[in-house]
């Protein structure tokens, strides 16, 4: 039973098998229930199961962060939302080594049985074992950034949302994120006319970091009016900021791809690579500043109580 958002942390760290995944969708459900929200479970593609609270259809707002919990890698998922070049030599080092260590197995095995038929085929199977062990290999234990931290932002903007506020906002869990976006997708394929002109917030990985980012879609970064409106929710908090990307590389792979109007949110780290994020995927995903989660909480739900009531129709 969760008393508090940050109860998940210590309640439901893994979220990863089939049962993990009812038994958190079921505590998040009460809570919000407790609250006053009407809520509901929307099925999904290949099984997923996104956590609906509140009303699509009056929403000028979503809401949003992926729940499910990612397979432990050996190496994190180093991602440089605003360094081209390091961006995709990341992804490049990353697939050349999964491709060095299958041609070795497959050399090795030839070695041993003298075919180069089982080399070839080593070689392969090691490829897509690799690839299926990075999607459902054995959870991450350590999750309290991917994405504990905006499961618990989202919640949070929930409880504080006044009541007179909530018609604006739909709060969507998605499934299957780590899979590929697929919870995500299925919601837009199911609510297609109302995401065409909602704005979609999505949290994910906002625990650790001085610098909370906020990165639009393309086609959001086109619509200066609609920009307009997210800047109001920028500025700097001590030794915080939260600041908006409109200008120059700026990609960060999350749900919020998969709407025309969306926005990831991300905490970052500052260092010699510029802006990125590290540790998650990792046992090292343990950081979970609650001071991020308080900013977020502030600026978003001030930002939606001060924003016009249907965000599309100011087109």
């Amino acid at each position: 039973m969760l008393t508090v958002p940050m109860d998940i942390l210590n309640q439901f760290p893994v979220r990863k098998t089939g049962r993990q995944k009812d038994a958190f969708r079921a505590a998040v459900q009460a809570y919000a229930e407790s609250l006053g929200y009407v809520c509901r479970e929307e099925k999904g593609s290949f099984g997923s199961r996104n956590l609906v609270i509140g009303d699509p259809e009056t929403a000028s707002f979503l809401v949003t962060a992926h729940y499910d919990t990612c397979a432990v890698l050996p190496v994190p998922n180093l991602i440089t939302p605003c360094n081209l070049f390091l961006f995709f030599l990341y992804q490049i080092v990353l697939t050349a080594g999964i491709f060095l260590l299958s041609i070795l197995i497959g050399v090795a095995a030839g070695l041993l049985t003298g075919s180069s038929f089982i080399a070839g085929w080593a070689g392969y199977v090691t490829i897509w074992a690799i690839l299926i062990c990075m999607v459902v290999g054995p959870a991450n234990r350590h999750n309290a950034n991917d994405n504990t931290s905006g499961v618990i932002t989202v919640l949070e903007i929930a409880r504080t949302l006044p009541e007179n506020q909530r018609k604006k906002v739909c709060f969507v869990l998605f499934d299957l994120e780590e899979a590929g976006l697929i919870g995500s997708a299925s919601y837009r394929k199911t609510h297609r006319k109302q995401i065409a002109r909602q704005l979609v917030l999505n949290l994910d990985c906002v625990g650790d970091g001085d610098h909370l980012m906020l990165f639009p879609t393309r086609k959001l970064r086109k619509d200066k009016t609609k920009l307009a409106f997210l800047y109001r929710t920028c500025g700097y908090f001590g030794k915080k900021s939260l600041l908006l990307r409109e200008k120059g590389f700026a990609i960060y792979p999350s749900d919020q791809m998969n709407f025309p109007y969306g926005v990831g949110i991300c905490a970052l780290r500052k260092g010699r690579l510029g802006l990125y994020l590290s540790r998650i995927h990792t046992p090292k995903d343990t950081i979970l500043e609650e001071t991020n989660v308080n900013i977020l909480r502030a600026a978003l739900t001030s930002f939606i109580c001060c924003s016009a009531v249907t965000f599309g129709k100011e087109e």
